[in-house]
């Protein structure tokens, strides 16, 4: 039987998503700094691009609604660097593996996907939800 966190407890799924989102904004420094080269690796176009910015932000806002309920601010605010600042970093692998060209062409895509992904994820924190089940 495995017993529930107490409110503000990192669980073992933040601990995970933590870790992928260091690994990927480890990822992206290297790429940028030209220690790894990614680009051409994955052809994203940009509607794709943008649609996982949408994903991501609708996503990770609800995930921070649901996993920060009834929490004090203080502890709200720790959660959000990780739910906030986290899932760009995934952003920013996808875009390093776009052919290299595509990157010179647009520089400002990512800027514009953060943007993106902003508002979604706001969405779901700025709107007032009935209390969650279970």
């Amino acid at each position: 039987m495995t017993v529930p966190p107490r409110s503000g407890e990192v669980t073992r799924g933040d601990a995970v998503l933590l870790g992928l989102f260091l690994a990927c904004w480890a990822l992206s420094l290297l790429s940028f700094t030209r220690v790894v080269w990614l680009a051409g690796s994955l052809p994203l176009t940009l509607y794709g691009y943008y649609s996982v910015a949408v994903a991501l932000g609708w996503g990770f806002g609800m995930l921070y609604v649901r996993r920060t309920w009834g929490l004090p601010t203080p502890v709200r605010r720790r959660f959000l660097l990780i739910y906030y600042l986290g899932p760009p970093a995934i952003l920013g692998v996808l875009r390093s593996m776009a052919p290299w060209p595509d990157q010179s062409a647009a520089p400002f895509v990512p800027l514009y996907a953060f943007g993106v992904f902003s508002i979604l994820f706001l969405v779901p924190v700025t709107m007032r939800f009935p209390r969650p089940m279970g």
